[in-house]
């Protein structure tokens, strides 16, 4: 297309087409390199994504470095390399691009970067450390034991511990790690939910009463927010309870290009879902990715799957539920204390559902209480952050987000994605990330 040229996109709302991850042909190496080579160029042409993630830039850079100063000059290693700069945040997509589909142009970049991740993975697997680091339910099930569980937390958080996870995973010293409960949400929810017939109500397409998909990070590293949830749920009148089987939603493995691993997850959690789902229940998530991995991930990877567009119908982000909630009369609007001044960064993998800003919502229904959004990356973006390659470039990202967030001097910082934001509260400095189901718990005063 060359560089400088452009043209105006399609008026219409994005759409997406499934991933046909299943063909031989996705995995052919002329075929990806074709379609690299067409998007790539048409990404040239454009360049609105320039500031989005780290990807963008290195392909630029290298166009721009190049003998030609155009994409046939470019070596494909470099195409590996923007590949690898990809986490698949997906906000090119929904917000930046003007050639998805039904353009004709019909670019889909982040899942390009899949299938080429894919077809690495298959080709080549991927490397220990990165495996380890996306097998989130066997490091899960280690940390369950009690001494184990110390064990890792002394490591991951002391100095010479750090040394040693960037030496053999890789794990930049100074990113951000999550702490392990021994102590996991579904053990601390079990004793206290049934799935008993409760007093309930449908409002709206709501129906009332949820099942918690605990997800593996809020079921390990912050069963607290699952608690909250639970809490808010309840003194909402919506019974609340477990599924009695939970994998991990397979996102880590997304990330990797494991679809093989995407698939058995999703033969584990679907038919469990789906049973609750067929009994009347709906589902929330505490982790934006998670509640996008069965809304939107898992139903363009198997469109021929009832059952997976059957659980993703009844998918719900925890504050869309409860602002349709109070959109139909349904919603307790009784609140016990403000919150003041709220910084809320919006994550991205919350901002490509598409369902509003119902966090700063729900915040906003709390008296004497302003929340000013952030719609910036974190820079985190499931292991990128934390991994010493990438780790310049993801505080790079994440540096809007600190400077807005210092400007704003608020009460309150908060991040639907606990990671987002533990991410922005580490860099920012002197500033406590709390978690938006927290602080209207907290103003509830339940």
């Amino acid at each position: 297309m060359g560089k400088g040229r452009y043209r105006e996109g399609s008026l219409e709302a994005p759409t997406r087409h499934p991933v046909a991850w299943q063909s031989e042909s996705f995995y052919d190496e002329a075929a990806l390199f074709g379609e690299l080579e067409r998007v790539f160029d048409i990404c040239h042409g454009c360049r609105r994504c320039f500031n989005l993630c780290n990807a963008f830039p290195t392909l630029f850079d290298a166009i721009d470095e190049s003998d030609s100063g155009e994409l046939d000059t470019v070596p494909r290693s470099v195409y590996q390399k923007v590949v690898d700069e990809c986490y698949l945040c997906d906000m090119c997509y929904m917000s930046k691009c003007p050639y998805v589909p039904p353009h004709e142009w019909n670019v889909d970049f982040p899942h390009l970067m899949l299938r080429a991740k894919a077809r690495q993975f298959k080709e080549q697997g991927a490397p220990l450390r990165d495996r380890v680091l996306a097998a989130t339910d066997q490091v899960g099930r280690l940390a369950g034991i009690p001494v184990v569980a110390e064990v890792m937390n002394f490591v991951n958080h002391s100095s010479a511990g750090r040394v040693m996870l960037e030496k053999t995973l890789g794990v930049d010293r100074n990113a951000p790690i999550p702490v392990y409960h021994r102590r996991s949400a579904r053990k601390r929810l079990s004793g206290q939910l049934d799935a008993g017939e409760k007093d309930y109500q449908a409002a709206g397409t709501t129906r009332g009463r949820v099942v918690l998909f605990t997800t593996c990070y809020g079921n390990r590293n912050t069963p607290e927010v699952c608690e909250d949830l639970t809490a808010v749920f309840e003194h909402n009148r919506i019974p609340v309870t477990l599924a009695s089987l939970e994998r991990c939603c397979g996102m880590p493995k997304l990330e990797l290009g494991d679809l093989e691993s995407v698939d058995r997850a999703r033969q584990e959690n679907i038919p469990e879902l789906l049973r609750w789902v067929n009994d009347g229940w709906d589902i929330v998530a505490p982790v934006p990715s998670c509640v996008l991995m069965f809304k939107q991930e898992l139903p363009l990877l198997f469109p021929e799957d009832e059952d997976v567009q059957t659980v993703a119908a009844a998918f719900f982000d925890p504050f869309e539920y409860l602002f349709l909630r109070h959109k139909a009369g349904r919603l307790v609007t009784e609140f016990a204390d403000s919150l003041g001044k709220v910084a809320y960064q919006v994550p991205c993998h919350l901002r490509v559902q598409n369902i509003g800003l119902k966090t700063r919502d729900m915040l906003q229904l709390i008296p004497d209480t302003t929340v000013d959004t952030i719609e910036r990356c974190s820079g985190h973006d499931g292991t990128y952050g934390v991994k010493q390659r990438f780790r310049a470039a993801s505080e790079k990202i994440a540096r809007p987000v600190v400077r807005k967030l210092k400007q704003l001097t608020p009460d309150y910082f908060t991040s639907d994605c606990p990671m987002a934001g533990e991410q922005i509260a580490g860099l920012a400095g002197d500033t406590k990330n709390v978690h938006p189901m927290t602080l209207l718990r907290q103003s509830y005063g339940i």
